[in-house]
């Protein structure tokens, strides 16, 4: 593959990726093994990485060196990602921060855009998908998920945002959904769809 190709395939890293003059990336998630395998990938194309494993992990590494980049889950075990993005963007307001998200996390990951985060990924997310994304130049129109959400499962993401933004009020979300108390109920007894 040419220097000037395409990004590589998730099976194919290449050294010669554009990362500018400072490739260092901070890579931020609870799940070790998620993180180990992440990490090994990132540096597999070029980028120089640290990894760490909890909200107070990350801000020392961002005290010692601001990364030009940063992969930060949300949920973390010792609290919110977003405190991580958000000293980033206060100290090094030029770095390229992606979010990553998991269950039900969406009305996070929009938080996380409004403070400073250029994008945001669903987990799991493979090295191919968070090198794009962490990439991609301004007004970039990111390519079509390989496998987006069903229509069940984006109904299902609203309703888990509106009961969240209602302190888990199961009356005052059915109010404000404009539906019945015990479907609401139903709805949020089962597991989420596909």
């Amino acid at each position: 593959m040419s220097p000037d190709g395409p990004l590589p395939a998730p099976d194919h890293p290449s050294e010669s990726l554009d990362l500018g003059p400072d490739p260092t990336l901070l890579l931020v998630d609870d799940d070790e093994a998620f993180l180990r395998r992440l990490g090994r990938a990132m540096e597999r194309r070029g980028f120089r990485v640290e990894m760490a494993g909890s909200v107070a992990a990350a801000l020392s590494a961002i005290a010692l060196r601001p990364p030009a980049f940063a992969v930060v889950d949300l949920r973390l075990g010792d609290g919110n990602g977003l405190d991580v993005v958000e000293r980033l963007r206060e100290v090094r307001d030029d770095a390229r921060v992606i979010v990553l998200t998991g269950y039900g996390a969406i009305a996070s990951a929009v938080a996380a855009v409004k403070i400073g985060a250029i994008d945001y990924l669903s987990k799991p997310a493979d090295a191919a998908e968070v090198t794009r994304a962490l990439l991609s130049g301004e007004g970039d129109l990111p390519d079509p998920p390989e496998n987006p959400m069903s229509a069940d499962r984006v109904r299902w993401e609203h309703i888990q945002r509106v009961y969240e933004m209602c302190d888990r009020n199961v009356s005052e979300t059915a109010r404000r959904l404009g539906m019945h108390r015990r479907t609401l109920q139903r709805i949020l007894a089962k597991r989420s769809p596909k």
